[in-house]
C-alpha cells in the first residue's frame, strides 16, 4: 500500500480544499493518506466523503503547533483522536486565535513598508481556518513583493525578521498529553528539520516521550540523512512507530505527495493504538 500520513488543505496553509486534497491523492496512485491540518480538524468530514468515493482509506489527523521551554517551535502530528475531546479543544482554540492575532500583527508591521493590509491576507483565507504566515506570504506575493512562499519565508517572514511575531503554543509533552488522552496517537512532525530553523534538543524529545509520544515522522523531506539515522536508532530504542509522508500543501509548497510513505503495519498499528477516532474505508 502506499500511505502519505500528512498534507494539508485551505482548512489551514494548503491551497487546495479537503476534497481536493483526496483527488490529488487517487491521482499521485495512493491507496491511503491523512489529512493535518493546523490546529483544524475541519476538513475531516468533507475529506472523508471525498476519500470514500475514490476508492481511499482516509486517516483523520491533525497538525498541533508548540513551542518548547525554549522557545522553539515544534510540530505534533495527532491521528484519530476525539474531535470533540474538551481539553484538546480548549487548547486548540486557545492557540487558533493566537495565530490569528499574531497574523493581524505582523501584516501592521508590514505595512510601514509595503503596500499591503490585512484585506489582502483575508482574501487568502478560507472562512474558519487557521491563519498562519503562509497566509501573508500568499498576500506578497499577489502584491508582486516576492514570487513565491519560500522566498517570503526566506526574506520578510523569517523569525530573524524584525515583522515576526510569535504566538501562543502549548509545550510539546503537555500537547502529546493532550492527544493521548483524546484517545489519539501522537507523532513527532519533522523532528530534525534544520533548514526551517532551530530544534529541540534531546531533553525536549526525552520529555515527549514520556509524556507518551508513540512516533516519530523520520521520512521527510527536511530532516537531513544523517537527522534520519538518529531518529530510527531512537525510535528503535524506545520502540515508537516510524512514519514517512510529504507534507503536501498543493501549490503552496513543492512538496509531492507521496514522495515518502509510511508502511502498511505502521498504519495497522495507529489503528490499533487509537480510540478517539476510526479510519474511515471505501
Amino acid at each position: 500500500m502506499k500511505i502519505d500520513l500528512h498534507t494539508h488543505s485551505t482548512v489551514s496553509d494548503g491551497t487546495e480544499p479537503p476534497a481536493d486534497v483526496a483527488a490529488a491523492a487517487a491521482a499521485a496512485g495512493l491507496d491511503a493518506f491523512a489529512l493535518t491540518d493546523h490546529d483544524s480538524t475541519a476538513g475531516w468530514a468533507e475529506c472523508a466523503v471525498a476519500a470514500r468515493g475514490l476508492g481511499l482509506m482516509f486517516v483523520p489527523g491533525m497538525e498541533i503547533s508548540c513551542r518548547s521551554t525554549e522557545g522553539i517551535s515544534v510540530h505534533i502530528l495527532s491521528y484519530l483522536h476525539d474531535p470533540g475531546n474538551r481539553a484538546l479543544r480548549v487548547e486548540i482554540d486557545r492557540t487558533r486565535e493566537s495565530r490569528l492575532i499574531r497574523a493581524e500583527r505582523m501584516v501592521e508591521r508590514l505595512a510601514e513598508d509595503f503596500p499591503i493590509s490585512w484585506q489582502h491576507v483575508a482574501k487568502h483565507v478560507t472562512p474558519g481556518a487557521s491563519v498562519g504566515r503562509p497566509h501573508i506570504a500568499d498576500a506578497l506575493v499577489t502584491a508582486g513583493i516576492v514570487t513565491d512562499r519560500s522566498e517570503a519565508f526566506t526574506e520578510i517572514l523569517t523569525p530573524k525578521s524584525r515583522y515576526f511575531v510569535s504566538h501562543y503554543a502549548p509545550n510539546p509533552a503537555d500537547a502529546v498529553a493532550l492527544v493521548r488522552a483524546a484517545g489519539g496517537v501522537p507523532v513527532f512532525a519533522h523532528p530534525v528539520a534544520h533548514q526551517r530553523g532551530r530544534v529541540v534538543g534531546t531533553h525536549t524529545f526525552s520529555e515527549m516521550i514520556d509524556a507518551g509520544l508513540l512516533g516519530l515522522e523520520v521520512e521527510h523531506r527536511d530532516n537531513p540523512a544523517e537527522g534520519r539515522q538518529w531518529l530510527r536508532q531512537l525510535a528503535q530504542q524506545h520502540n515508537l512507530l516510524v512514519t514517512g509522508s510529504s507534507d503536501y500543501h498543493g501549490a503552496g509548497k513543492s512538496n509531492r505527495l507521496g514522495e515518502f510513505l509510511t508502511s502498511s503495519r505502521t498504519l495497522e498499528r495507529i489503528e490499533e493504538m487509537a480510540s478517539g477516532a476510526a479510519v474511515v474505508r471505501p
